[in-house]
């Protein structure tokens, strides 16, 4: 028998990788393979003695690496992290599979590589574990909202009875307090309220504890189904045989269960709001759209939407497009994409994205990108993604909840047998035990990360900083140097021509309209403002051929059927001291110099300014009063660097620096133990926004380098970069907060009720607080604002 299984493939680059791939798998017994370049995928037949690890071992030894597919499961059963944990180490025991569960979001994300597992297969280890899964799909956010909107319902009826019940019998408790031990109340009546306190309102424990146990772990409804159902039991035996003399605990019991439950509910509200982020997003884009068809205006669902619609918007509405304005002009809101509250002055031509809202005027606008191919939809994703991923301080809480419960069952029989030993009391040594049990509790633990993580990132992405995973945002906390590109990030990137000074032979217009023919084939920032100077003097570029591109030194080009052309940096040229010195002194008065030749003999320079943001300069003095150095990187010559420099208040800076030069400089500030971000907004960025330890890509720069980098700032400004590591540094105080209560309540509460200062009740109002504090501690992240600009 054979098997074929289709593998995506990252890392080519050629054809040649392509058959590099398929000759190295062809070359193993029993397979035959087809690596086809242009869907980056290999489709591998194998005989069933060929183990598929065999296969996937000789593409990764091949230099290349195979794309997992990812799914994404809602969860459902899980009471504490331990479940959490228990579900991961499942799914992450399946041959081919990398799982992460996140107890928060009650959801698993899961990679697989092709042909190792499915979502049934999925599915059916988390059942085997004792719980439920399902697929996630994107657009699943509303129904499960709706689903824990009904489920939160019913939990609040099954409290407000278990309640009900219970109150009478805490009249039992506080006789006791005031020293009576007659009981205010017949004890088969406290039976008979108990009971369905403990078997009704409590089955959900003893469902999830046996669901716990026969998958073959531990979980917090094991503890509490196991402490109360002993401080029942006991109780209701000495009710049955009459035993007057021996106390009962039904108060215990029932108090218990309804204060996990309650905890419970509060724990569940307070999570809920922890997703407000997001709920904030997803209602920004409308339900419905205007568009222009036929001359008429038609009212129609945004899911019908296609490119190229005209879309009619009022004012006051949200756009429900990416797209161009065809027509008219307005204001529009733009904060939920940049944080930045002032209106954008949108006119025809202008882009405008999905979500945002006109304040004034109205817009015909051509649509581009529709549904979830929208920015808005985008963000969505990156934040959905980023808050459901694991922080690595989250390791050890994961590692604790993981041995937390069969721990404490433990100290429980020990705090027993001492107990019973030391007074011969059983009723009493059982009472310390079941305390142990019920104050012990790893959700706090299981809660602590990812609360915070979620409400962190949550509030990033709504003052317009984009994490892309839970790892950035720690690591941003550490950083202590901040490499800048100039252009783009301390600059506005947006250059234009202050200077054009021409040589013997030539004059202004000769020089600007030969310059713009050489540039016209290039993308620079440099290349468009000379462009725009040419264009503006009604100077249209000749025609050339020969085009080609030395980075970080200049463009060449030939006339059609003439002079040939070079425009760059005085030194690429080879200029002669006079024209070193002209070069100099307007570099001096900080502006980008480049030198025009023509047929091997200097023509003219041209002198260009990118003004410096007017933010920068207090973004970089407040980055340094938070510890961080700030170091600018620049193409352009010393002096030009120097004057930028100063203008910003940067006292290091690396001049003449090629594109490739960046990566190897960011290196070596690593290599001297500083944890380095880099930021910028460029193509040539991409490589040192991969080298660093947390790279900053500019929402206005190329997709390279938002892809490349970690962290992207919607809002092309260096003070984002400020906000961005102040943010990590408030989350990752509150995680430390949370991780600290965590630890410290159960290592305090724990040898407390072992000796008999927490009875059972209190025990169980303090797990069940213990939750529901960490959340809110959580939730004070939600009052993080971006400085004033």
């Amino acid at each position: 028998m054979s098997t074929s299984t289709v593998f995506p493939i990252s890392g080519m680059s050629c054809a040649a990788c392509a058959i590099r791939i398929e000759k190295r798998l062809n070359a193993l017994d029993g397979v035959s393979a087809q690596v086809n370049f242009a869907t980056e995928s290999a489709v591998v037949t194998r005989d069933d003695s060929v183990p598929l690890a065999t296969v996937v071992d000789t593409i990764r030894k091949t230099g290349f690496d195979i794309v997992p597919e990812r799914v994404e499961l809602a969860l459902s059963g899980m009471t504490c992290a331990a479940c959490a944990q228990r579900i991961e180490t499942v799914l992450n025991r399946l041959p081919g599979v990398s799982a992460s569960v996140n107890f928060a979001t009650e959801t698993a994300r899961v990679d697989m590589l092709p042909g190792t597992a499915d979502v049934n297969a999925l599915v059916a280890a988390v059942t085997r574990a004792g719980y439920e899964a399902r697929p996630l799909a994107g657009d699943d956010r509303a129904a499960r909202k709706a689903e824990k909107q009904l489920a939160y319902q019913q939990e609040l009826r099954q409290f407000a009875i278990a309640a009900l019940f219970t109150l009478p019998l805490w009249l039992e408790m506080v006789s006791m307090f005031g020293g009576s031990h007659e009981g205010l109340l017949p004890r088969w009546l406290q039976l008979l309220l108990a009971t369905p306190v403990q078997f009704w309102a409590g089955w959900r424990f003893y469902r999830g504890a046996w669901h716990a146990l026969r998958g073959g772990g531990a979980n917090m409804d094991v503890l509490i189904a196991s402490g109360t159902t002993v401080a029942y039991a006991m109780s209701a035996v000495i009710t049955v045989l009459g035993l007057e003399h021996q106390h009962v605990y039904f108060e215990a019991s029932a108090s218990v269960i309804t204060l996990v439950i309650l905890g419970k509910l509060l724990e569940a509200r307070a999570k809920g709001r922890t997703s407000a982020a997001i709920e904030t997003l997803l209602g920004m884009q409308p339900k419905t759209a205007r568009v222009e068809r036929d001359g008429q205006l038609t009212e129609v669902p945004i899911a019908s939407l296609q490119p190229g619609d005209i879309v009619v918007v009022r004012y006051g509405e949200a756009l429900p497009v990416d797209g161009e304005v065809s027509d008219g002009t307005a204001a529009v809101d733009e904060s939920m994409l940049s944080g930045e509250s002032m209106p954008v002055n949108k006119a025809v031509g202008s882009p405008v994205y999905a979500g945002t809202r006109t304040v004034e005027g109205m817009l015909k606008v051509r649509a581009g990108s529709v549904g979830e191919r929208t920015r808005l939809a985008e963000i969505v994703r990156l934040v959905s993604e980023a808050q459901g991923s694991k922080a690595p301080i989250q390791q050890l809480a994961d590692r604790i909840s993981g041995v937390f419960v069969p721990v404490v069952m433990a100290i429980a029989v020990l705090t027993f047998v001492v107990t019973l030993l030391l007074t011969g009391d059983g009723v009493t040594s059982l009472m310390h035990a079941v305390a142990v049990l019920v104050i012990a509790c790893p959700c706090a633990l299981g809660l602590a990360t990812p609360t915070a993580i979620m409400v962190g990132i949550g509030r990033g992405a709504t003052a317009g900083l984009l994490f892309r995973n839970a790892s950035a945002l720690e690591r941003a906390e550490h950083i202590n140097t901040l490499v800048v590109d100039k252009t783009g990030t301390l600059t506005r990137g947006q250059p234009v021509v202050t200077d054009v000074e021409a040589l013997a032979g030539h004059d202004r217009a000769s020089v600007l309209q030969l310059a713009a023919s050489v540039e016209q084939g290039s993308e620079h920032p440099l290349a468009r403002a000379v462009l725009d100077a040419a264009a503006a003097d009604g100077l249209a570029p000749a025609a050339v051929d020969d085009f080609r591109v030395e980075a970080g030194h200049g463009v060449a080009a030939r006339l059609r059927g003439g002079q040939a052309l070079r425009l760059g940096t005085p030194d690429w040229i080879g200029a002669d001291e006079a024209l070193r010195e002209q070069a100099t002194r307007l570099a001096a008065a900080g502006r980008t110099v480049v030198v025009l030749e023509v047929d091997g003999r200097p023509a003219g320079l041209i002198g260009m300014a990118d003004a410096l943001r007017e933010t920068s300069p207090a973004a970089v003095r407040r980055l340094r009063q938070m510890g961080v150095d700030v170091i600018m990187l620049t193409g352009d010559n010393a002096a030009t660097a120097r004057a930028i420099a100063a203008q910003a208040g940067i006292e290091r800076f690396e001049a003449q620096v090629l594109p490739a030069d960046k990566a190897r400089i960011v290196e070596g500030l690593r290599r001297e133990g500083r944890v380095v971000a880099m930021a910028g907004d460029g193509v040539n960025d991409a490589p040192a926004l991969a080298c660093a330890d947390v790279g900053f890509a500019m929402g206005a720069g190329s997709d390279v380098a938002i892809e490349t980098a970690e962290i992207t700032l919607m809002q092309s400004d260096l003070s984002s970069v400020a906000d961005a590591i102040d943010l990590s540094r408030k989350t990752m105080k509150k995680i430390r907060q949370n991780l600290f209560f965590a630890f410290i309540y159960n290592v305090l509460g724990i040898p407390l009720a072992a000796i008999g200062l927490l009875s059972p009740v209190i025990a169980g109002a303090a797990m069940a607080a213990s939750s529901v504090s960490v959340v809110s501690n959580s939730l004070l992240l939600r009052r993080w604002t971006r400085q004033p600009r």
